[in-house]
C-alpha cells in the first residue's frame, strides 16, 4: 500500500469525521508513512498528536487540548 493509501484510510476512519481519536503504532506508522510526513499530515489538519509507548494518538479536533494528568 502507497503512503497516501495508508493516510487516505487512516484519516477516512469515523473518529476523525467524530473529532475522537486514531491511533496507530510507532512502528507501523514510521515504516509504512513515515514520523515526518504524518506530523505534517496532522498539523494540515489542524489536528493533534501525542506519543504514548508504543502508539501515535491522533487528536482529531482543532480545539484546545490539555493534559490533566
Amino acid at each position: 500500500m502507497t503512503i497516501e493509501a495508508n493516510l487516505r484510510l487512516m484519516f477516512s476512519a469515523k473518529a476523525v469525521s467524530r473529532g475522537g481519536v486514531v491511533r496507530r503504532s510507532v512502528v507501523w506508522a514510521d515504516e509504512q508513512i513515515g514520523r515526518d510526513r504524518l506530523i505534517r499530515e496532522v498539523q494540515a489538519r489542524g489536528f493533534h498528536m501525542i506519543r504514548c509507548g508504543g502508539q501515535y494518538v491522533v487528536i482529531c479536533n482543532r480545539g484546545f487540548i490539555e493534559v490533566v494528568c
